[in-house]
């Protein structure tokens, strides 16, 4: 009886123990219910799953721990302990129902195209350690809820639009060891309450719109490893703090307003630095020795600032550096020395791969000693463009095998091209232009077998071309032009399969085209121009089906202009200028539609002018000095003759032609004996300007030059007069500007551009020829630009993206040269698209300087009565009257923003508050592209996405210089220089 109350009793055991593993099981199973409901919740909220990512697998009838992202906790059974989905293309809202996720740890949708603000359920996930949202297109303020999920240790929220401050409550999260809020809309200043998050490994709060400067407290945390702060609006100079953090092992701070020199640091110091990033910034002194001591320093970027002195010789100790950036500064050589010893001694760096030392006043010469050391094996990269060196090339240059570019442009360097650089077989960018080399082009360059690049041009080389050139295969941008090259073009040229680029300009090549020549398919452009090349221009270039770009201007080519030139339905570009050519004008060149310029001028075509396709566009500078075209009168050409009109009796034509001479020469005489009469006083118009290297002008030659100021000639209209095409009696072309001085201030408008104009020499501004004057009228002589005003090019046509930023290079170096290039400052005063006129080889020259003041010496400002153009002008001169450089700087912004925008500042959607800049300003940085010009983005095509920052860096150039307040703009040499820096990147 007794063993049987003891099988009973265990019998009951057994079954509470089922009952308690029932319950269980079914109290499991309703939380299992509640996560999967609140998953299907969640995938309800997605409106687009472009790969079908949760439609097939996310389903009632799947366990939902094999569902697609999802994974289950091991210690809570079937229990969502994280949702990963990153980069899965997602779009929708994030649902309030993943509140219900209550034992999620990890909440990861990276990289998709979630919108909408971040829901305050996720506040309830109190089990949550690392929420990861970065990269998607939420936008709102960042909950202050967030502390509720106490054990947070990372909060990823980069690249969103996320807005206002950063909410204090997060300083009260005990495990927060990463913090990433970059490139968001976040505002204000940084919170000094950051610093009391004494778990904080990781901070980045860069590309927002912070402000101020960087608090004290942000030195305090005391195991930050990792600080990125880029981008901002930041000012002020680094807390010594900071720089004082023994585990700090990044310290990104590029592209702000930060000053003053580098803080000094104590013991132990910066023993686990690995990087740092001060690039673009306003930093001065002396580059600290101290960095040396960082043994761990990997990448070392102090660019773009303001550094003096040398280059410390101790950064040689750094073993393990790779990156040395130290360009665009300040920084020269020991005095006394030659050379750029700081190389000699960089020579021992065993992990250097980039050394970067460009725009630095060096002026000193490269060491013979650079083949010595490992430098030679680990060197990629070395950039020493614009760094006033001098000597040779050393031939210690072959060493360096591993080298994949090589940049030393923009120097004075002479001697030859040293053979050894053949040796450099890794070699893919090869820039050695603008310098004072000479000699021919060895053979040698012909061993490169992997260069991509290679820029020889403005130099002095001279020679033929190697015929070894074939050999570059991966050859994709030959730039040669400007020197002085001979001989013919090699054949073997026309076989690189990869050439997109090819420019031979300038030089004294000759010998004619190969009627044989390989069709290109890749090239996208060729200049040709000014050289002694003959003969007939191949068919085969019609083969050339990627071509936008075609010049073969100022050559001795004969024959007619090909008909296959019209299967270039790419081209965009095509002057063929001051030729030999015959016959007529092909019409199949009018199926060119994008065809944006033509130039057929100077030749001896014949035949009528094609009106159709692209015709429509041009104007009489593309068909003047031909033989004998006709076609509409708009083209100052004579109409064509009907067939009747071709079957006048020739007998009359003698009789009437003479009749005609003898009239027009009657009249003529009759004119000139009265305008003596009204004009008694002076007919040699007397030269204002020095004499030494200016013409002089009579008035009769002025009017035989422009035809009696006739109205065919008129290219442009003033205030106070208008402007002329001439043509001088050698042949040579003018812009003849006429003046009324009996307008009211006219006079001084005349007296003002005199006085600018005879003191100032410079490749982007109007050159003067004569400037001469009598008691009623003012003349002023001026190099002719056949390309026109920069506001045709703007609006009318699609200039290319390198098209645009060399454009503003020219009117930077102009303005540079204007407010700094001078012992009295000159202000323009009226800097538009209109004053920008281009000559024929799209360079850039500013002009009209009628209402330019000159700055008396130590003056900063001046005060005027004139103004310049609405839109253009500056703040500060319509309101005070104010003149000063950093009003042509306002001018120059907003033809900044004009330029790559195409919208015009006076155009009419901008009203009332809303200005170009504000409108720009509205969608910078994280939504410019919707305000570039759409013709940009559809040419840059796939490539678009890669020059995003680059269209970025521009507008925000823009903005700089255009702020209201003078003292906040941008000074015009760093403007220049930026822009340079992005031209070069471009041509990379």
């Amino acid at each position: 009886m007794r063993s049987l109350c003891m099988v009973f009793q265990l019998l009951l055991l057994l079954l509470h123990s089922w009952c308690m593993v029932c319950v269980a099981l079914s109290s499991s199973s309703s939380n299992n219910v509640t996560d999967q409901m609140a998953l299907l919740a969640f995938k309800s909220a997605i409106k687009l799953d472009p790969d079908n990512v949760l439609g097939s697998n996310w389903t009632e009838k799947s366990n939902l721990c094999e569902w697609v992202g999802v994974t289950c906790s091991r210690r809570h059974r079937q229990r969502v302990a994280a949702l990963v989905l990153n980069g899965s293309g997602l779009h929708g809202t994030i649902s309030p129902h993943v509140g219900n996720l209550s034992f999620l740890a990890r909440l990861d949708l990276r990289t998709n195209n979630f919108h909408g603000h971040l829901v305050q359920e996720i506040s309830l996930l109190r089990r949550l350690k690392a929420l990861i949202l970065q990269d998607n297109k939420l936008e709102g303020v960042i909950p202050a809820s967030l502390h509720h999920c106490q054990q947070l240790q990372v909060i990823s929220l980069v690249g969103n639009g996320f807005s206002g401050s950063i909410p204090k409550e997060l300083s009260s999260l005990p495990s927060l060891r990463m913090l990433f809020l970059g490139t968001n809309n976040l505002t204000g200043t940084i919170p000094p309450f950051l610093g009391n998050i004494s778990s904080l490994k990781w901070l980045g709060l860069d590309y927002n719109q912070f402000y101020g400067n960087i608090p004290n407290e942000i030195g305090h945390i005391p195991y930050l490893e990792g600080i990125s702060l880029a981008a901002n609006y930041l000012t002020g100079s680094v807390p010594p703090s900071l720089f004082n953090i023994s585990s700090i092992q990044e310290i990104q701070l590029p592209f702000m307003n930060l000053s003053g020199k580098l803080p000094s640091i104590s013991e132990p110091g910066l023993l686990n630095l690995e990087i740092l990033n001060l690039a673009e910034n306003q930093f001065s002194g002396n580059i600290p020795e101290y960095l040396s001591n960082s043994s761990m320093l990997d990448t070392l970027v102090l660019a773009y600032n303001q550094f003096t002195g040398t280059v410390p010789t101790s950064l040689a100790h750094l073993k393990l550096l790779a990156t040395l950036n130290l360009g665009v500064n300040l920084l020269t050589i020991e005095p006394g020395s030659h050379e750029l010893d700081f190389i000699t001694y960089l020579t021992n760096s065993s992990s250097l791969e980039q050394l970067i030392i460009d725009n630095n006043p060096f002026h000193g010469m490269l060491p013979d000693s650079m083949n010595n050391g490992n430098l030679s094996t680990s060197l990629l990269m070395f950039d020493a463009f614009n760094c006033q060196l001098m000597g040779r090339i050393p031939e210690g240059i072959g060493s360096y095998t591993n080298l994949t570019y090589l940049n030393l442009s923009n120097n004075s360097l002479n001697g030859t091209i040293p053979s050894t650089i053949g040796r450099l077989k890794g070699l893919q960018k090869l820039y050695l232009y603008d310098n004072e080399i000479e000699g021919s082009i060895p053979n040698e360059i012909c061993l490169l077998n992997n260069v991509g690049n290679v820029y020889l041009h403005n130099n002095k080389l001279s020679g033929p071309i190697p015929h070894c050139i074939g050999n570059l295969t991966r050859l994709q941008r030959l730039f040669l032009q400007s020197n002085s090259l001979n001989s013919s073009i090699p054949l073997n040229l026309w076989s690189l399969d990869n050439l997109l680029f090819l420019n031979l300009s300038l030089n004294s090549l000759s010998g004619s085209l190969d009627p044989s020549i390989r069709a290109v398919k890749s090239l996208e452009s060729i200049d040709l121009s000014w050289n002694q090349i003959s003969g007939n221009i191949p068919i085969i270039l019609g083969v050339f089906e990627s071509l936008n770009s075609l010049n073969l201007s100022r050559n001795s080519f004969s024959g007619p202009i090909p008909e296959s030139l019209g299967k270039l339905i790419t081209l965009d570009f095509l002057d063929l200028s001051q030729n030999n050519l015959s016959g007529s004008i092909p019409r199949s060149l009018q199926a060119i539609s994008h065809l944006k310029h033509l130039n057929l001028s100077f030749n001896k075509l014949s035949g009528e002018i094609p009106s159709g396709g692209p015709f429509g566009n041009f104007t009489a500078q593309s068909f003047m000095e031909n033989e004998a075209l006709c076609g509409k009168p708009i083209l100052q050409v004579p109409p064509c003759m009907s067939s009747d009109a071709k079957q006048f009796p020739f007998k009359y034509v003698i009789p009437i032609t003479i009749a005609s001479v003898t009239i027009f020469v009657a009249m003529l005489y009759i004119m000139l004996k009265i305008r003596r009469g009204n004009n008694a006083q002076d007919h040699n118009l007397a030269p204002l300007s020095d004499a030494g290297e200016h013409r002089f002008f009579s008035y009769q030659e002025l009017c035989r030059a422009t035809d009696n100021f006739c109205e065919a000639y008129l290219i442009g209209l003033g205030s106070f007069g208008s402007v002329y095409k001439g043509i001088l009696s050698d042949g040579i072309n003018v812009a003849v500007k006429i003046l009324n001085l009996q307008l009211e201030g006219a006079f001084k408008s005349f007296e003002a551009e005199c006085k600018v104009l005879r003191t100032v020499r410079h490749r982007n501004l109007v050159k003067v020829i004569s400037v001469c004057s009598n008691t009623e009228l003012g003349a002023l002589v001026l190099q002719y630009m056949p390309n026109g005003s920069l506001e045709k090019w703007i609006h009318s046509y699609c200039l290319s993206l390198l098209q645009r930023v060399s454009t503003m290079i020219d009117v930077a170096s102009a303005l540079e040269y204007l407010h700094h290039g001078q012992s009295e400052p000159i202000v323009h005063c009226d800097l538009k698209p209109s004053n920008v006129l281009l000559d024929e080889d799209m360079v850039a020259h500013v002009s009209d300087f009628g209402i330019a003041r000159i700055l008396a010496n130590n003056w900063t400002a001046t005060q005027t009565k004139t103004l310049g153009t609405l839109g253009y002008m500056a703040p500060e001169y319509g309101s005070e009257g104010r003149v000063s450089i950093k009003g042509d700087v306002y001018s120059y912004g907003i033809m900044l923003l004009e330029m790559f925008t195409k919208k015009k500042p006076t155009d009419e959607m901008f009203t009332g508050e809303v200005s170009l800049r504000e409108w720009v300003n509205a969608s910078f940085p994280h939504n410019i592209m919707e305000v570039m010009d759409s013709g940009l983005l559809k040419a840059g095509g796939e490539e678009i996405v890669g020059t995003q920052s680059i269209f970025r860096a521009i507008m925000e150039l823009g903005l700089e210089c255009s702020t209201e307040f003078p003292e906040d703009r941008s000074d015009i040499k760093e403007v220049a220089a930026k822009l340079n820096k992005i031209k070069l990147l471009l041509l990379l």
